[in-house]
C-alpha cells in the first residue's frame, strides 16, 4: 500500500474518531466546558512546546559544541515538535498523544525504545560481523 494512501486513511480515521469523542464529551459536559477544555489543552501544548523545545535546543547545541552526534536530541526534538502540533490540533485523542510526547518521563521511554529498535547504537552492534568488501572474479 502506498505510504501516502495510508497516511490519508489515518488522517480520515483520526478525524472521525476525534469528532465522535468531541460530540460524546460535549453531550456529557456541554458545549462551553468542552470548548474551554480544547482551548486549555492548546495553551498547555504551547507552553510545554516552548519549555521543552528550548531545553532540547540547548542540549542539541551543547552536543554539537562537544563534537558529538546529537542523535538523542534530534529524536527528542522531533517528538516535541510532534507533541506540540498534536496538542494544538483540536481533539482529545490527539491531545492525549501530544501530551505523551511532551511529558519528559514518557518521552524518554519512547526515545529509548526507538533508539534500541530502530537506530544503530554501539550496544546493538553484533561482534560476530566482520565488515569488508568482496569482489567476484569474472570468468
Amino acid at each position: 500500500m502506498n505510504i501516502f494512501r495510508s497516511f490519508f486513511i489515518a488522517i480520515i480515521v483520526v478525524s472521525f474518531l476525534e469528532l465522535y469523542v468531541l460530540i460524546a464529551v460535549g453531550s456529557i459536559l456541554g458545549a462551553l466546558p468542552t470548548i474551554l477544555l480544547i482551548i486549555a489543552s492548546a495553551a498547555l501544548g504551547s507552553y510545554l512546546l516552548k519549555q521543552q523545545g528550548l531545553a532540547t535546543w540547548q542540549r542539541f547545541q551543547t552536543a554539537l559544541a562537544r563534537h558529538e552526534v546529537p542523535a538523542y536530541e534530534l529524536v527528542e526534538g522531533f517528538l516535541i515538535l510532534l507533541g506540540g502540533a498534536l496538542l494544538l490540533t483540536p481533539g482529545f485523542i490527539t491531545d492525549a498523544v501530544g501530551l505523551i510526547c511532551l511529558l519528559p518521563s514518557l518521552r524518554q521511554k519512547i526515545i529509548a525504545y526507538l533508539m534500541q529498535h530502530y537506530f544503530v547504537t554501539p550496544q546493538n552492534q553484533n561482534d560476530n560481523v566482520l565488515e569488508g568488501e568482496f569482489r567476484k572474479d569474472g570468468k
